[in-house]
């Protein structure tokens, strides 16, 4: 009979020692991977909350601009219109940079010419330096938000914790836009209009020493392909005098050349654009993406959900100080909630997702936004806070939050691989292009219709025609996300 060695009750009680030992060990790698990843959630979010409170932290602080740096009515308007052409002309060809270059190369270098900017404008002593420090901010702009999305769905595997993750993006970004105005309003009066820039570069310098610590490279496999540069060319020229045609309608109307021949100049260039795509060999943007239905149907609807959402915000400021009396500062505050009901709907989408599916989540918020634009559109000269900001405020923003994340969920958990860059410049470029697009075909129904007078009757009347009509295209977004959106969208 063989001899089998006993196992002595030290050595038993060793190996129980070394099982628990062990058990802590993972329990740590379990942790550090955690705070890995909620460390890139927070850059990539940090950044985007950024790019987009820049778009409207700017609107408080422009008689203070005009006074200081001795700024004409339409350098005022440019102040605004630097920035947004330069961000939606430059982000399709960012995000390709972002798959090429790598994601955390141009994350790092779009915070860092965003931050610079930032500087340079919150500096500037005439009115031309803060107008070119403000088309930087915007170039800078473009290569970081493509790249925010890119970092975060990398950090996340795809499933429920990626649609949480990105929810999270889409609230604070939703966040940014709205916390302009208020952001604006208590830094022009505590301090200086130089502070609504200023304020950027420790911001800037936190997120982007957080980014060199914590965020890892990544980019697609095909890594040494050359930038499609004639592509590039023609789609950033083309999106940016589209972009410039569309800020004119402001000031010269739909009709008059000044917006009529860049309108058109832009197109002409999109058209070739797609041309030169269709046949070049490694092409810029691959109009293959446009024949994935998740793509196509959630960039559209990012377009006609963003042309109402963005200009929400315009409205209701704009309402609260020329109709209700409202400082800048006491605007900002009354939106506070408006703020907080679109985190909550960002954070209720992925939970209603696993439930009912991302198309369903969609044509939900359409719907609920729709309602919170048609009540506003009751708004009278002698409103109240109650009727007409707080209530339709929280219907509409709870509405957006319901449809940003399904949106940004669908398109980038269809991307191919190393394309993911791509898809986010799209998701980024088509929200950008849809809120500009909107507040000028809203600005202008307003315009028409408060033509006959000034007063706080006639520009209710007007504020109220646009909220009517960004409900009617939210119904628009209902109908066509039903019938378009993939009807296995559970994300």
């Amino acid at each position: 009979m063989s001899h089998v060695p006993a196992v002595t009750e030290a050595e038993t009680e060793a190996e129980t020692e070394a099982e628990t030992s062990r058990e802590p060990a993972f329990g740590r790698a379990d942790a550090a991977r955690s705070a890995r990843t909620w460390a890139v959630i927070f850059a990539a979010c940090a950044g985007q909350f950024l790019v987009v409170l820049d778009v409207s932290v700017v609107n408080v602080a422009l008689p203070s601009m005009r006074t200081d740096l001795g700024l004409s009515t339409i350098g005022l308007q440019w102040v605004l219109n630097a920035y947004t052409i330069a961000f939606a002309g430059f982000m399709l060809l960012g995000g390709r940079a972002a798959d090429i270059f790598g994601r955390k190369r141009m994350f790092l270098t779009g915070l860092g010419v965003f931050t610079a900017a930032s500087l340079a404008g919150g500096l500037a002593q005439e009115g031309w330096q803060l107008l070119a420090a403000r088309g930087v901010q915007g170039l800078g702009a473009a290569v970081l938000a493509p790249a925010t999305l890119t970092i975060l769905a990398a950090a996340v595997p795809a499933g429920p914790a990626r649609t949480r993750a990105i929810a999270t993006w889409a609230a604070v970004g939703a966040g940014g836009g709205a916390a302009g105005g208020l952001v604006g309003g208590i830094l022009t009066d505590v301090l200086s209009w130089r502070w609504v820039l200023l304020i950027n570069v420790p911001a800037g310098a936190l997120v982007l020493l957080a980014a060199v610590l914590w965020l890892t490279e990544g980019r697609a496999k095909e890594a040494r392909r050359k930038l499609d540069l004639p592509g590039a060319v023609l789609v950033t020229g083309g999106l940016a005098v589209v972009a410039y045609g569309i800020v004119q309608t402001e000031q010269a109307g739909w009709t008059a050349a000044a917006t009529l021949v860049p309108l058109l100049g832009g197109l002409l260039l999109l058209a070739v654009f797609l041309l030169v795509e269709a046949r070049t060999k490694l092409p810029l943007m691959p109009l293959r993406l446009f024949r994935v239905r998740a793509v196509s149907a959630a960039n559209a609807g990012m377009v006609v959900t963003g042309s109402a959402s963005f200009a929400m915000w315009f409205f209701m400021t704009v309402y609260a100080q020329n109709v209700l009396g409202y400082s800048p500062l006491e605007a900002g505050l009354a939106l506070i909630p408006s703020s907080l009901a679109v985190v909550i709907g960002s954070k209720l989408a992925p939970v209603l997702m696993r439930r009912v599916g991302a198309r369903h989540v969609v044509v939900l918020g359409a719907l609920v936004g729709a309602a919170g634009f048609g009540w506003q559109s009751m708004m009278t000269a002698d409103g109240t806070f109650l009727r007409t900001i707080l209530g339709p405020g929280i219907l509409m923003m709870v509405g957006a939050g319901l449809t940003i994340t399904p949106l940004a969920a669908l398109a980038t958990a269809s991307a191919a691989p190393g394309e993911d860059g791509l898809v986010s410049g799209l998701v980024n470029t088509s929200r950008t292009m849809g809120g500009a697009i909107g507040l000028a075909v809203l600005s202008t129904v307003a315009a028409a219709r408060t033509s006959h007078g000034s007063g706080p009757a006639a520009l209710t009347e007007g504020y109220a025609l646009a909220f009517r009509t960004g409900a009617g295209l939210l119904l628009v977004a209902a109908v066509l996300m039903f019938f378009w959106l993939p009807r296995d969208s559970q994300t």
